[in-house]
């Protein structure tokens, strides 16, 4: 006899641990819900993986502030920090209390919207997660090749190469991430303590300078207040040129979304992860802490020790502050060195962002039936997040300033949706003081998002386009899955199971019936209109089945059944559900696997256009009943013979 075929072992390998999912909207994404006991990474070692992203800034932003700034540098620098550890922090770490499961702000913000503009208003908020995420993939690898390309060494070699060059470090991510994700957290670990480290010396050894060379320091005074006069100025001016700086604050959203990754403690529960809140809540005020010093510091160097012109187009300077400052005080080994060091650190700085992606469009696409099951594993959806870092890389031939816009929104726009949900958060929880500060806060980041908008309106139809491929895509697969057996458990109560249990030694027979007024006539009249369609003997028995409608917008759930007798005489098994096809199908199944017998449910046609009928049943659950049970239960039971009958008069 035969055998099975062997099973595909690429298939298996593709798709591995996606049958390990024990509960509806789970994934197995690399931050999913761990089994207990809680197995994870030190929260400093997670912090490392989103500190390839936040920390690598430090390749450019000092000389973003110093273009942006001027003089101005360090002081709207230091503008940067308060609003970092005053404002960004504390809405993250509220967000991390709020979801502690790597949902982030968004879930936060679904809970106060349901049915269909719930939805899209996610997919929205999905939209400008994935114009950051992935703009941060392709926008460092880009940056990376481009530091890579013009070093001194190398420029003839690579040049013309650039675009060759920032495919193959995507490819190379995806590759981290396909062999698996504990590798990835290896890798930004020791990537990102090389690099501070080497930042490290630049510093101490640029403030060696700045201390022997003091006339750097009142030059810089100085001619700071010849420009602006007072302080008040200076804060006036500092905030004006603050959006400009606003990459400095990139980091804290893929804080959150790796926080099922972290370790905890043994007693953390699903329902309550108190050790992982609290460690979640180490790993960002330590990266915070981390970058705010590093920020001032170099800003501060950076600013007294290079001369203006080098940090314009064609400077030495440009894009490379603290690579000159390497150069310039520790000679060519070291600044050979730190440049490789921050090359590796931006073309790794995609981790973070990959990880972001892996975590949120799994934890929500595959819920509202707008993503194929497959989306819940890993390696499939780096596969496809790969291949859209590289249309997108071509779509903008590998330049750094062409993405800059539309990376900077979608940080801005994710930033201030979390002070926004954190503010409604604290006021619901009613309080008032925290309110009133979280609102500044937002109001803050709102006008920042708003004037880089203005200046940067590209970064914008960037995220159009993102969230438009979402939206459709999603619309689409839910579309293909329409006739998908959604529910993912069925419980039935006492007086249900007695029910069941007492037809089932003889014919089982349901009928569908919609839950209006429940008046025994209606009841009388529904049974006499069966039997007269089906020509049935009077002394046939019945259960009624009722389907009250829930969102109908959501896509899989579980189902719990109620049975209860009605005027004394009427059995009705009642439940409620986002879709009724669904749920009698699911329901007739259950029954035939519980019992042995084969159902038969019975129905009257539905009145109306076919196609408006599907329409209704696309968008709201419910329409041509009959049919769309029929065509659900033909989907999850292949074998006519086993399949529960459906009768319509």
């Amino acid at each position: 006899m035969a055998g099975h075929p062997p099973p595909n072992r690429v298939r298996t390998w593709m798709l591995q641990g996606l049958s390990d999912m024990g509960k509806p909207g789970g994934h197995t994404g690399p931050h999913a819900e761990p089994a207990p006991p809680h197995k994870g990474q030190r929260w400093w070692r997670v912090m490392c993986l989103t500190g390839v992203d936040y920390f690598s800034t430090l390749g450019y932003q000092p000389g973003i502030a110093a273009l942006a700034a001027g003089l101005l540098s360090p002081i709207a620098t230091v503008v940067l920090v308060i609003v970092t550890l005053a404002g960004a922090l504390p809405v993250y770490r509220r967000v991390a209390e709020e979801s502690p499961h790597g949902e982030g702000s968004i879930a936060m913000l679904e809970r106060l919207l349901s049915y269909w503009q719930g939805k899209l208003f996610v997919l929205t908020l999905l939209g400008f997660a994935a114009t950051d995420f992935l703009i941060t993939i392709t926008l460092s690898a880009a940056d990376a090749s481009t530091h890579l390309v013009e070093n001194p060494h190398l420029t003839d070699a690579l040049h013309g190469r650039q675009m060759l060059i920032t495919l193959l470090l995507v490819a190379l991510l995806g590759g981290v991430f396909l062999k698996g994700f504990l590798d990835a957290i290896g890798v930004a670990v020791a990537l990102v303590a090389v690099y501070l480290v080497l930042n490290a010396v630049v510093v101490i050894v640029s403030m060696g300078h700045v201390l022997t060379e003091g006339h750097v320091v009142t030059d810089w005074t100085s001619a700071l207040t010849a420009e602006h006069g007072n302080v008040l100025v200076m804060i006036g001016v500092s905030l004006i040129v603050f959006p400009k700086l606003a990459l400095g604050l990139s980091g804290f959203e893929t804080g959150v979304a790796v926080m099922p990754y972290v370790q905890g403690e043994p007693g953390d529960t699903e329902d309550a992860p108190k050790g992982r809140i609290r460690d979640t809540k180490k790993l960002l005020t330590s990266a915070a802490l981390i970058m705010s010093v590093f920020l001032i510091a170099t800003s501060f160097i950076t600013t007294v020790l290079i001369p203006e012109k080098e940090f314009k187009a064609g400077g030495q300077a440009n894009g490379r502050a603290l690579s000159y400052l390497a150069h310039q005080y520790l000679g060519g080994v070291f600044g050979t060195v730190y440049d490789l060091s921050t090359i590796a650190i931006l073309w790794f700085a995609g981790a973070s962002a990959m990880a972001g992606l892996l975590n949120l469009m799994p934890r929500y696409l595959p819920r509202y039936g707008m993503a194929p099951h497959w989306a819940r594993a890993v390696r499939p959806m780096v596969i496809v997040f790969t291949l859209i870092a590289f249309l997108v890389t071509w779509i903008f031939d590998a330049n750094v300033d062409a993405q800059g816009g539309a990376y900077a929104t979608g940080v801005l726009v994710l930033m201030s949706s979390a002070a926004i949900a954190v503010t409604i958060a604290t006021h619901k929880a009613g309080q008032r003081n925290r309110t009133i500060a979280f609102t500044s806060v937002s109001a803050l980041l709102l006008y920042v998002t708003v004037v880089n908008v203005i200046e940067r309106p590209e970064g914008v139809r960037i995220g159009a386009c993102f969230i438009a491929g979402i939206i459709l895509v999603s619309l689409l697969s839910r579309l293909a899955r329409s006739f998908e057996l959604r529910v993912t458990s069925v419980t039935l109560d006492a007086t249900a199971e007695r029910f069941i249990r007492d037809m089932a030694s003889r014919k089982i027979r349901f009928i569908a019936n919609e839950p209006d007024q429940r008046e025994k006539a209606d009841y009388r009249n529904k049974i006499q209109q069966i039997q007269a369609n089906n020509d049935m003997p009077e002394q046939e028995d019945f259960v009624f089945l009722e389907v009250t409608l829930t969102d109908p917008s959501e896509f899989e759930a579980d189902l719990s059944v109620h049975g209860e007798v009605v005027h004394n005489r009427y059995r009705v098994l009642t439940l409620e559900s986002s879709s009724i096809p669904n749920a009698l199908a699911a329901l007739l199944l259950h029954v035939r696997d519980s019992t042995g017998s084969t159902p038969h449910i019975y129905f009257e046609w539905t009145e109306g256009n076919p196609f408006h009928n599907f329409l209704r049943f696309f968008l709201f659950g419910q329409g041509e009943v009959a049919p769309v049970t029929r065509e659900v239960l033909r989907e999850a039971e292949p074998d006519p013979a086993r399949r529960p009958r459906v009768h319509t008069g």
